[in-house]
């Protein structure tokens, strides 16, 4: 009996040995190019979607592939133009032709000009998680040196506190004081060579038999909007309404720092070779938020002042109630009209 006890606790210790080396020499361990875990819950990742508005039904499957991107596999070299941003860049709710994104693209297809945005929206992401993707995402990447880099903020910076402004929650970008125990999984998630294999092939094969992530944006839309006569203020009613000076002193705390931020932006931007292009947001209540206009309002000003190229959708956008189930996240329409109001701003930056 102890015979077979000690040739069973040779060949486990034999095999953990093994493992160990493999992991040693093919794993990710002593690579300070490898991922990491911030890219954990955004490299390789499928979800289902089944949405309902206009009272149509559309089902789709949500990609992000190896290297943190949504949409098919792309060697990060062939990469030209990325779009950064939060949930409303991103847009995962949607199948992707009906992205901003996408829209654009086939513009761009329409112009005959030799360009492709690739999103790189992470959702929650405030201009920190963008800085973020700099110092932890983009290095990562090789030979990745893009043209242009878009982005399209404003909203998440307006949602952030101002006492949280400056923390990040999660690695997602918005962070993260890990514990021991996160710490070691975040180490074992990013380097081990076996969890990565397991992440490869769980993405080539993968086939859903979970339930679908369902958004009914018809009962979102009319919940949002519900016994409400549908209001939006545009640009030109807000001059008219609002002290702008008095506004901008009012929310400097906050501009103040969204504008340091668009500067590191800028910076990382032309450090990797690429042509920064900034784009400000609106909700479905366009300019009623009094702290939005001022950052919309003063990057504008920013952009003027510093010689950045910026456009200034927040201007251009008169919002109606179809571009938008809930407030913030627009619908195909409302994308669409975006990237109509966008593109020929964009097509004189990039032609």
């Amino acid at each position: 009996m102890i015979k077979y006890f000690k040739i069973f606790f040779y060949n486990l210790l034999f095999f953990l040995l093994s493992l160990m080396t493999i992991e040693l020499f093919f794993g990710y361990w002593f690579d300070k190019d490898n991922f990491g875990p911030y890219l954990r819950e955004h490299r390789m990742k499928k979800v289902e979607y089944s949405l309902q508005y206009d009272g149509q039904i559309f089902d789709h499957t949500y990609k992000r592939n190896y290297h943190g991107f949504r949409g098919e596999e792309i060697n990060p070299k062939n990469i030209n133009t990325i779009i950064i941003g939060g949930s409303t860049t991103d847009e995962r709710y949607k199948p992707e032709e009906q992205t901003i994104t996408e829209f654009l693209n086939k513009k761009i297809k329409q112009k005959k000009i030799n360009l492709n945005i690739i999103n790189a929206g992470i959702e929650g992401q405030t201009t920190l998680g963008h800085i973020f993707n700099f110092e932890v995402w983009f290095p990562k990447l090789k030979e990745f040196k893009p043209n242009y880099i878009i982005f399209y903020i404003g909203i998440n910076d307006f949602l952030t506190p101002v006492e949280n402004l400056g923390k990040l929650k999660t690695r997602d970008g918005h962070i993260v004081n890990p514990s021991f125990k996160e710490e070691i999984m975040d180490n074992l998630k990013s380097r081990s060579i076996f969890y990565d294999l397991l992440r490869k092939t769980k993405h080539k094969y993968y086939t859903t038999d979970k339930p679908r992530v369902v958004y009914d944006f018809d009962h979102s839309r009319t919940k949002l909007f519900w016994g409400k006569k549908f209001k939006f203020l545009s640009y030109s009613d807000a001059l008219k309404l609002y002290d702008i000076d008095e506004l901008m002193l009012e929310h400097k705390e906050k501009i103040d720092y969204y504008l340091k931020n668009v500067d590191i932006l800028y910076e990382e931007s032309k450090k990797l070779g690429a042509k920064p292009i900034f784009i400000n947001q609106l909700d479905s209540e366009g300019h009623y938020k009094k702290e939005l206009f001022s950052l919309n309002y003063a990057l504008i000003n920013h952009c003027e002042k510093k010689k950045y190229n910026c456009i200034d959708l927040a201007k251009k956008l008169i919002g109606k109630k179809e571009y938008w189930w809930d407030g913030l996240h627009t619908t195909a329409k409302g994308s669409s009209v975006i990237a109509d109001l966008i593109f020929p701003e964009l097509y004189e930056f990039i032609k």
